[in-house]
């Protein structure tokens, strides 16, 4: 295992400590990895630390070093690290490294990347072989071969719930704070993250779609432009996106518990047999409080800013220093200006004052009602900003619990005497054809 670390600022590894954007850390790292190290808990940290740490340039320029991190400092959206470089080994040809890049686990697209990724491979040896270094003897650290149990990810639920009455009585629990509780339902608790489908990555921590945000915007717009016509902001066209499953930067919530608890339990129910589904796989509803004033409208400022990040390019969003220090400085950058230029067309005297927050974050906003199915599921949404991250253990801003859900089937079945089921939640005519043919299907138990 080794820290991979590059930066497009040349002589930052001068200094001694550097500051990542919280998302670029675990960037290309393999999802077992990430899983197991992103809550950067104390014994998680001290596991990165035991790692060798290869430090490098986007484009190949200056030279790499090889090191060790000393010290390690989150913070809501920065992570600080402090390092030393490893004095048995000289400055490297970062060329020459180059060319056993597969080896080390590290791709072409990385190379112009400013990222933190850690790989399972073994830098030193690796280096040795292909005669990039001399390995001196010298004792290998206690971790160097894999993550030790003790800092596995685990998101734990507060409780669990096997009815549709025992989940009512959880939600019950969460009145009187004063807050606005948000829902939502994953059908495999151990799978699926608290992340918008435009951040998935695939297994080895590559981003599926992120690159392409502003292609897949256009070309959506373009198949099918009579289906926007009625939106009159970026936002709208997201939500509409958002629908037709287009990977979009909003997570979907829901102000409806039992429109959760279905999500949570219609999939991954495991096999039927004999009448009865066997080795389902255990979901869960997160309850999300947030203060109202947090709390956005389609018509926000905010939300017009953060919505239209979806049409800058990649090249345009990286470009965007969240760290610099007035705001004249920062509604100078060239991408922040393009960025204006956007948010003029659904706002003509918007003036040129975003904020650091208003684009580097997550909010909450409810958007218009625009479609059956959004009107049906009591929509709202989380829309992430430039390299934001919802921690799954919740947030100042968020506060997260886990409800485990068991005995989905069953929970289907008691949902559907609520009239929560496929037709009332995708209310389509394709979607109540499907279930008034399941209600009425040929059962075992009718002979």
């Amino acid at each position: 295992m080794f820290n991979f670390l590059i930066t497009s600022r040349l002589g930052a590894w001068d200094r001694g400590f550097y500051e990542y954007d919280r998302s670029r850390f675990l960037e290309y790292t393999n999802d077992e990895i990430a899983d197991a190290l992103r809550d950067l808990t104390v014994d998680q940290k001290n596991v990165i630390m035991d790692w060798p740490c290869l430090f490098a340039y986007e484009g190949n320029e200056g030279v790499a070093r090889i090191g060790r991190i000393t010290r390690i400092k989150e913070s809501k959206n920065t992570v600080l690290l402090e390092f030393e470089f490893d004095e048995n080994y000289d400055p490297l040809e970062f060329e020459k490294i180059v060319e056993i890049a597969p080896l080390l686990d590290i791709r072409e697209w990385e190379l112009s990347r400013t990222h933190w990724a850690i790989k399972d491979e073994d830098l030193i040896t690796r280096l040795s072989k292909a005669k990039i270094i001399r390995e001196p003897v010298i004792p290998r650290t206690p971790n160097a071969g894999g993550i030790p149990r003790s800092v596995k990810s685990d998101r734990k639920a507060t409780s669990s719930v096997t009815s549709v009455n025992g989940f009512i009585g959880k939600i019950m629990e969460l009145r009187g704070t004063g807050k606005e509780t948000f829902f939502r339902g994953h059908s495999n608790r151990k799978k699926y993250k608290l992340e918008p489908s435009l951040l998935r990555k695939d297994a080895k921590g590559n981003y599926l779609y992120l690159q392409h945000e502003h292609l897949m915007y256009r070309e959506l717009i373009i198949s099918d432009s009579a289906e926007f016509s009625v939106d009159t902001c970026t936002l709208d066209r997201l939500v509409r996106m958002q629908h037709f499953s287009l990977p979009t930067r909003l997570l979907d919530i829901t102000s409806n518990p039992l429109i959760a608890l279905y999500f949570a339990c219609k999939s991954n129910l495991g096999k039927l047999e004999n009448g009865k589904y066997v080795g389902e796989d255990e979901g869960e509803v997160i309850t999300f409080e947030i203060e109202p004033k947090q709390i956005k409208y389609y018509d926000s400022d905010t939300i017009s800013s953060l919505a239209n990040l979806a049409r800058l390019t990649k090249a345009e969003k990286d470009e965007i220093d969240l760290q610099l220090q007035t705001i004249e400085e920062f509604n100078a950058q060239p991408a922040l200006k393009r960025l204006l230029h956007f948010i003029r067309e659904e706002k003509a005297f918007f003036e040129p004052r975003i904020l650091v927050e208003h684009i580097g974050g997550i909010t909450c906003v409810k958007g218009k009602r625009s479609n059956n199915r959004i009107s049906s599921q009591s929509g709202a949404f989380l829309v992430f900003g430039l390299n934001a991250i919802l921690d799954e253990t919740g947030s100042s801003d968020f506060g997260v619990r886990r409800i485990a859900v068991k005995n989905k089937a069953e929970i289907l079945k008691q949902l559907d005497l609520l009239n929560i089921n496929e037709r009332t939640v995708f209310p389509y005519i394709e979607n109540s054809a499907r279930y008034v043919a399941q209600k009425y299907a040929f059962q075992e138990d009718e002979k």
